[in-house]
């Protein structure tokens, strides 16, 4: 009877790793066009905002929005950022799914998942890093944690991973350097804003699927019992702590507005376009006062191309002096959101087996 062949100690020696195949193997133009399908599946707003720009900064912030839109869709069972589905899966297993993918995509790796190839394209063009995309997901993860903001900062932080992490992102696939910090910081800013708008608009939708982004300080401070903000006899107070979230989001609205006095023509209407139409939203919410969550807050087609309009005189006469910058800067969010980070576990070489004495040898 033959011998069986001791095993080696290191497979990685015999087995011939995958081959570095950026985008996935795919090729670009493949790529870019299922990425704008994503993005005009997903958001109308953006959708017009990217039109403005030149045809290179427009494909990769295409190619950006495909995996920020599948992410979330993963984290929160939905299809293109429609209603939240339960489908048992575990949601930290999901979020587990997305880092595993997301390191793949970066590393060169085929994901066999259009939206994170469209991510390691972009993010060879651009040079966003692993770190970058952490700071993303870190949201995701609080969300599947079924975690909800105690302070102010809380909330800040949370913003931060979601919003104002995507904004530096789209900064670098505008071409700014990564040494560039007064611009990065204003991309935050208005990333900030955003989410900020966003959470304000979403108080009732967010209620119904059993979230809650409204710091409890404030709502022990208005005497709210948990979960009952939506209430009718609370309303009042509602508005004044969503008053709270729209004030704070116009003024780093006003702060990303001088940062787009850094960017080329093109880039700089798109982003004043999108700070219009997404501005908008929380000012609405702020006006209707307690009929805010009555529906939805959205802005027509007429509304966008008018905030365009101005967009594009803007983006040639400037933007006014901020006298008072945020309080909440890029630094200190991206400080209190990586040291609640945990530390890694460094990798371990396998030490190769040569002149190792087999068993039977």
């Amino acid at each position: 009877m033959s011998r069986v062949k001791p095993r080696p100690l290191v497979p990685g020696l015999f087995v011939r790793s995958t081959p570095r195949q950026v985008g996935g193997g795919r090729p670009r133009a493949a790529l870019v066009r299922r990425a704008r399908e994503f993005i005009q599946k997903g958001s109308k707003s953006f959708t017009i905002a990217s039109y403005l720009f030149d045809k290179a900064t427009r494909e990769r912030a295409h190619l950006l929005y495909a995996w920020c839109r599948k992410c979330d869709d993963i984290a929160d069972g939905q299809d293109h950022g429609g209603e939240l589905v339960d489908d048992g899966s575990d949601p930290v297993d999901r979020i587990e799914g997305i880092r595993i993918l997301t390191t793949r995509a970066l590393d060169g790796q085929p994901t066999a998942d259009i939206a994170f190839d469209a991510l390691g394209l972009v993010a060879a063009e651009t040079g966003i890093s692993a770190q970058m995309c952490d700071d993303v997901i870190d949201g995701f993860a609080l969300d599947a944690k079924g975690w909800r903001p105690r302070t102010r900062a809380d909330l800040m932080r949370y913003c931060y991973h979601v919003a104002g992490a995507v904004g530096v992102q789209m900064a670098m696939v505008m071409g700014v350097p990564r040494d560039a910090k007064d611009i990065l910081d204003r991309a935050c800013d208005l990333g900030l804003a955003f989410q900020l708008n966003n959470i304000a608009r979403d108080i009732s939708e967010d209620d119904a699927a059993g979230r809650c982004y409204l710091p409890e300080e404030w709502l022990v401070e208005y005497d709210i019992p948990p979960g009952q903000h939506m209430k009718p006899q609370y309303r009042t107070k509602l508005v004044a702590m969503t008053k709270r979230l729209v004030d704070t989001a116009e003024q780093h609205e006003a702060a990303a507005r001088i940062g787009a006095g850094s960017l080329r023509f093109r880039q700089r209407w798109a982003i004043l376009a999108a700070a219009n139409i997404y501005g908008a939203i929380g000012r609405e919410v702020r006006r209707r006062g307690e009929a805010a969550w009555d529906s939805r807050v959205y802005t027509s087609t007429w509304a966008k191309i008018g905030f365009v309009a101005r967009a594009f005189v803007q983006a040639i006469i400037g933007s006014q002096e901020v006298h008072r910058m945020p309080h909440w800067t890029r630094t200190t969010l991206q400080n209190m959101a990586r040291a609640d980070r945990p530390v890694p576990t460094p990798k371990m070489q396998p030490l190769p087996d040569e002149g190792v004495r087999r068993k039977g040898q």
